[in-house]
Parts: structure tokens; C-alpha cells; sequence
């Protein structure tokens, strides 16, 4: 009877071969460098997203603006940000310069959206143009540019609505979000966000906000 040959060699005795066994090893190393031409294709290739910014205009000394004329009361609205996401909001009477009988209002489109839009618009008759050109740009009429800076020119008109926005102790951050949004939704090009006066506090208090 014949032996296995159990010593590891190639060959059985009696001349006869042992089957090669194969090797179940798998060489990744091409995987490798298909992985990084894959990443740089999509690098090149994919458009990065651009950072979204809020701007903020700050106030300026003595209530100026660019043109160094004084601010006009008729021209500004003051906003005070309340608890409960109530806004009370007032002019100044142009002949005296005492605040107006102070209103309440929300965040609400039937609220402080629609009271920015109508002023301004009794205000700035141009505003009305910004959704022409924005029709002009989607038919590409005009470039990306030019709706701009009309758009900006228009915004910052100096007949404009300017919103002066004051947040109290009691109201909340994302008022202060909502309210800057508002600017952009109604097309407002000049605000400032400022501090709270104590005649404002106590405005408040005058109508259960505070």
C-alpha cells in the first residue's frame, strides 16, 4: 500500500504530483490608485458650495449716512424685538421728534413683513422695478452684475424706508435672525442694529412686553 508523504514536498512517492493549492491572497494595491484618481476627478470636477453671509449694517455716528445728511424721521421706523416674539415698533413725529403711539405686531408675513413692505413702498416708488429686473436676469437679459446694482441702487435709494432694529433683554436670538431676514425679504438696504434705549424699556412696559 502506498504512503502519503506528509514532509511537505511536491511530489508522492511513486513519481505521482500533489495538486497545487492557490492562494486566496487579493493584491489591493491597484484599488489604491484607483481611489485617489477617483477623488481628484470629483475635486476637479464638483463645484464647491459658497459661503452663505448676512450682512449687518452698523450704526453710524450722529444718525448719518453716506451722503452726510442727517437721517429724516418721516424716512425711519424703530423695531423693538419683545418676549413672546412680539415686535413693537413706532416712528418719531418729524415736528417734535417724540416717539408715535407704539404698535404690536409679530414675525408673521400679515405682520411686520407687510408693514416694511407698505412703507417702504409709500416711500421708495423704485421698488417696485427690482422684480423687473429680476425677470430680465432669468431670461438673461442681463448678467448676474448688473441685476446688483440695480437692485443695490434701488435698495439704498435715498427716499428708502431705514429700519433701525433694537433687540430687548427678553427676546430671543433667532428674533434677531428672523428680523434680518425680513430686511432681505422686503428689500430693505438700510438698517442698523443698535442698543435699547431705557425710554424704550419703558415703552415696552407700557404695553405689557417688558
Amino acid at each position: 500500500m502506498a504512503e502519503i508523504d506528509s514532509s511537505g514536498g511536491g511530489k508522492h512517492k511513486g513519481g505521482k504530483k500533489k495538486g497545487k493549492k492557490l492562494s486566496t491572497r487579493v493584491d489591493f494595491t491597484p484599488m489604491v490608485d484607483l481611489g485617489f484618481l477617483l477623488i481628484t476627478f470629483f475635486m476637479l470636477t464638483t463645484s464647491m458650495n459658497k459661503p452663505q453671509t448676512m450682512e449687518i449694517n452698523m450704526p453710524v455716528k450722529e444718525d448719518k449716512i453716506e451722503d452726510g445728511s442727517k437721517v429724516k424721521a418721516s424716512q425711519a421706523i424703530t423695531l423693538l424685538l419683545a418676549n413672546d416674539n412680539k415686535i413693537v415698533y413706532y416712528f418719531v413725529d418729524p415736528t417734535t421728534g417724540a416717539p408715535g403711539t407704539p404698535q404690536i405686531t409679530n414675525y408673521s408675513a400679515g405682520g411686520i413683513r407687510a408693514t416694511l413692505l407698505k412703507e417702504n413702498k409709500l416711500r421708495n416708488s423704485r421698488i417696485d422695478s427690482i422684480p423687473i429686473y429680476k425677470s430680465m436676469l432669468n431670461n438673461h437679459k442681463i448678467t448676474e452684475e448688473e441685476y446688483k446694482t440695480n437692485v443695490s441702487d434701488i435698495k439704498n435709494d435715498k427716499n428708502a424706508l431705514i429700519v433701525v432694529i433694537k433687540a430687548s433683554d427678553h427676546s430671543k436670538y433667532n428674533n434677531l435672525v428672523d428680523i434680518l431676514d425680513e430686511m432681505l425679504i422686503c428689500n430693505i438696504g438700510r438698517y442698523a442694529v443698535v442698543d435699547i434705549t431705557q425710554p424704550e424699556i419703558d415703552m415696552l412696559k407700557t404695553v405689557n412686553l417688558e
